[in-house]
């Protein structure tokens, strides 16, 4: 038969039966055309979790083509030898078996010979990658064989294969920063040729390699990234989002796309890529309202397949990020009815992290905090890394501060004093340096004296007030250090640009927490946010506004 019309026939072939079927009424057929044909099989019976049917291993039509390519290695094509080991590595054949050994032994010949055309070193090199051991030596061959050609020319499928097998010569300790150099260069010129698998290829190579320098190239590449959203695989889109992490990079023109793709796709889409959307959006501090509903949705519909570490995933940005979906109540009922079942499989860190995440958003998992207030669990706590380190401590005492405060029906253990922080600033609870310096200045304008307002104050009850303000009962200010005859506090919250999500209005979990205690603790909370302030250039207009926050009744 014409390997052309053999092709097309083998091309609209859908089962492995059918395949042996048609190969059988064959009398004769060159070796690209069996090699095809394995090809072909690979392309049907191997999904995600491998070999849907190993019973066709043991076919006769598959084992009488094996004995060909095993004894006969030495006269097969190039093409032929190269797809077959290509499809049988995909079929997962023990590499150590004679098959095999036999494939890669002529190979390796063929290569050491110079016989390889660069299509060819291209297949090999997919195919050693494909192993789990393959011989460095025989790569860094390859790497050297294309060299030979004026790198200028390669193809993005040799740019590719040439970035992956950097990655595994870079863990034997290999240097190869000059190629890499002149590799990224030369990528930087084709990058909107490249198809999303090159794409997303090339930036995982980008962060194996730790490539931080090839800032050009990353750019380029993760704005080529945004209109491969949609056809990404799930595995791709991965490590494009963790490509996005390492080098810092952040587009508005992304999170739409995001924004478009995750809400048709979250009940289709792996837990674990919705995991690395929520995660990328928790660190960038994006708030996407259109991805995290898409995401409660999902969470309601699939919370029972999802494993432990899944399940924090969805659901801890919700707090960090402090946001309720329309979805709220079903999502929490499905967290509980989730937590009810399956308690004791979660992480000591993981389950406090989730429930700290609840209150948060006032949420209170009141059911669940007998058992993280309990001795055992914070044994358990303090085996596991990191330990009872500051940031969990004050989750802990955070939480017992908020059974104390929102929660008056709580009964059950507290937390030991042992276990509880008197302060622990978080990540974004510093103010704003040049805003928190620009409000003390019209403070000091509005109240003529320094010793009548105190920053960064101290609270017994864990929190730490930016500018603290104290009253007396008829209303007058009283010095910052006075102690007695105090009748009112004031806490002004200056909340920078760090305290919100990004290019939000929208207050922060930890930061919205810690104002409605303040305001249970006794506290007058006066928010000042730095969009408020952001027209205000002078001091006098500052004070005035100040005076119309802070003190409404005498103002004017």
């Amino acid at each position: 038969m014409d390997e052309q019309i053999f092709f097309k026939k083998l091309n609209n072939l859908y089962t492995s039966k059918d395949i042996f079927y048609f190969l059988s009424s064959l009398e004769v057929m060159s070796d690209t055309m069996a090699s095809r044909a394995l090809q072909r099989i690979s392309e049907v019976e191997v999904d995600d979790n491998g070999l849907k049917n190993p019973a066709l291993l043991e076919n006769e039509v598959f084992r009488a083509i094996c004995f060909q390519f095993e004894f006969e290695s030495s006269k097969l094509s190039n093409t032929g030898l190269l797809n077959a080991l290509q499809a049988l590595i995909k079929l997962r054949i023990d590499p150590q078996s004679t098959l095999m050994t036999s494939l890669l032994s002529e190979s390796e010949e063929r290569l050491g010979r110079g016989q390889l055309t660069a299509e060819n070193l291209c297949a090999l090199g997919e195919s050693l990658l494909e192993l789990e051991c393959p011989s460095c030596a025989t790569l860094e061959q390859i790497v050297s064989h294309m060299r030979d050609r004026d790198i200028e020319r390669w193809s993005p499928r040799e740019i590719v294969m040439v970035y992956k097998i950097l990655q595994v010569t870079a863990r034997e300790g290999k240097q190869c920063q000059k190629l890499l150099n002149r590799l990224n260069s030369v990528t930087l010129h084709t990058v909107s040729q490249l198809s999303p698998n090159f794409a997303s290829a090339i930036l995982n190579s980008l962060v194996v390699l730790r490539q931080t320098r090839a800032v050009l190239l990353v750019t380029a590449l993760c704005k080529h990234s945004v209109r491969h959203v949609p056809y990404f695989t799930d595995h791709e889109l991965v490590n494009v989002l963790e490509a996005f992490l390492y080098f810092g990079q952040k587009l508005q023109i992304f999170t739409e796309a995001l924004e478009k793709h995750v809400p048709r796709s979250v009940l289709t889409m792996h837990p674990q890529t919705v995991s690395k959307v929520m995660h990328y959006c928790c660190k960038k501090m994006i708030l996407s309202k259109p991805i995290f509903d898409a995401v409660a949705e999902g969470f309601i519909s699939n919370a029972d397949g999802l494993t432990t570490d899944q399940i924090a995933a969805y659901i801890i940005p919700f707090g960090i990020l402090n946001y309720l979906p329309p979805s709220a109540s079903s999502l929490f009922r499905k967290l509980e009815a989730v937590l009810h079942t399956r308690l004791r499989h979660f992480q000591p860190h993981t389950l406090l992290n989730l429930l700290h995440s609840c209150v948060l958003v006032q949420r209170y998992p009141v059911n669940f905090l007998p058992k993280i207030f309990s001795p055992y669990f914070l044994q358990k706590l303090q085996a596991q890394p990191p330990g009872l380190n500051r940031v969990v401590m004050s989750q802990l005492t955070q939480l017992f501060l908020t059974v104390t405060l929102e929660c008056p029906f709580y009964e059950g253990p507290k937390l030991l004093s042992k276990y509880q922080v008197k302060a622990c600033p978080t990540p974004h609870s510093s103010p704003d340096v040049h805003l928190f310096k620009r409000v003390k200045t019209g403070l000091l304008y509005l109240l003529k004296k320094r010793i009548y307002f105190a920053s960064e104050v101290s609270t017994p009850y864990f929190y730490i007030v930016d500018i603290e303000i104290k009253l007396d009962e008829e209303g007058f200010v009283l010095p910052a250090a006075q102690l007695e005859e105090v009748h009112k506090r004031i806490a002004l919250c200056v909340d920078g640009q760090n305290r919100f999500c990004a290019h939000s209005h929208n207050l922060l979990g930890e930061e919205a927490i810690k104002q409605r205690h303040l305001q249970l603790l006794g506290y007058e909370v006066v928010q000042i946010p730095f969009f408020e302030t952001e027209g205000l250039h002078n001091t006098r207009k500052m004070a005035d506004y100040l005076h119309k926050k802070i003190f409404p009744s005498t103002y004017g």
